[in-house]
This record gives C-alpha cells, sequence and structure tokens, in this order.
C-alpha cells in the first residue's frame, strides 16, 4: 500500500490550482453524498437477540458496509485524518438517512451526483490537468481525503506532511508535465 504522503502527493500534483481545489470542495462533498444516498437505499436487517432475550432488529444499508471498509482503509493511512474523515462519513450517513423515506431519491441522488461532476470538471479546466482517477482509480477514495487534509493543512494541523505532500506533488506536476511535453 502507498503512504498517504504519496496517495496525497499524487492527488495534489493535479490540484495545484486554487480555483480547482475550491471547486473540488463543492464537487467532491456533492459526489460523496450523493453516492451515500444512492447507496443508503439498499438496506439490509438482522434479527437479533440481546443479553435479556428480547428480539430487536439490526438495520444496516450498503453505505453502512462499504463506508466502514474505506474508514478502515483511512484509518491504515493516517489515523488523525482518518479521525476527521470517520466524522465526515458519519454526518453523510446520518443526512442520507434522513433523505432516505423522499419521494424521488434516487433522482435526487442522481442529480447531485451529476451537477458534483460538472464543477469537478470545471476546476480541472483551470488546472489544465486530466482528474487523478483517469489513471489510478484508487484516488476516487482519495479525493475526499485530500480535501480533509487540506482543512488540516489550513488549521495549521500535520505541516511536515503538508511540507512533504507539497515538495512531493510539485515533483510529481512537473515529471508529468514533462512527459506531456515529449509526446
Amino acid at each position: 500500500m502507498k503512504s498517504i504522503e504519496e496517495q496525497l502527493a499524487r492527488y495534489k500534483s493535479v490540484h495545484l490550482n486554487q480555483k480547482n481545489i475550491n471547486t473540488h470542495f463543492i464537487g467532491v462533498p456533492l459526489i460523496v453524498f450523493a453516492v451515500t444516498l444512492m447507496l443508503s437505499t439498499i438496506a439490509f436487517e438482522i434479527m437479533m437477540d440481546d443479553i435479556f432475550s428480547t428480539p430487536f432488529m439490526l438495520h444496516f444499508t450498503l453505505a453502512m458496509i462499504i463506508f466502514a471498509v474505506i474508514a478502515i482503509y483511512y484509518i491504515a493511512l493516517h489515523r488523525l485524518l482518518a479521525l476527521g474523515m470517520l466524522a465526515y462519513i458519519l454526518v453523510n450517513l446520518f443526512a442520507a438517512q434522513l433523505f432516505s423515506d423522499t419521494a424521488g431519491v434516487m433522482y435526487i441522488a442522481v442529480g447531485i451526483f451529476i451537477i458534483g461532476w460538472i464543477i469537478q470538471f470545471i476546476g480541472h479546466y483551470y488546472e489544465k490537468a486530466k482528474p487523478a482517477f483517469v489513471d489510478d482509480l484508487s484516488q476516487f477514495l482519495i479525493g475526499p481525503l485530500f480535501l480533509m487534509a487540506e482543512i488540516y493543512f489550513m488549521l495549521g494541523l500535520e505541516p511536515v506532511l503538508k511540507a512533504r505532500v507539497t515538495s512531493l506533488a510539485v515533483e510529481k506536476r512537473k515529471a508529468l508535465e514533462k512527459r506531456n511535453r515529449s509526446r
């Protein structure tokens, strides 16, 4: 598994333009919420007996299961960033639960998803670089983590990580531009 520095630097290498980063602070959360909404429409219930032999139902959604796995991945990458991501994930799951009984929730989710991607591509127009996921699908998971890291960096947290990521990202961008010029 690539280190947190490597993952964030790969993502940041095509997100150096502040206008692009700003659009991502809108687009990525919209996309994540839309996906959460969609995955929350698939639910599971498990009958359980508690210690008093009173049966109760556990309610899970596909979103809960997938985000639990993603949270474990984030913990493996960086515990402090994972803590912020866990809070973000829980807010998304809670908000999706609030909308779960809304008529046409899938249409709403698809609309939000499309709007989020349009905003993303506008950002990459300013960046003049293709999105990170084009070459590496794991970058879909790094996008939200990148934004959490950017928030931490703005708050003055993790300055060593910020310096390492920025330095690596600039190197990667220069190599990318050199490859593109030689084509």
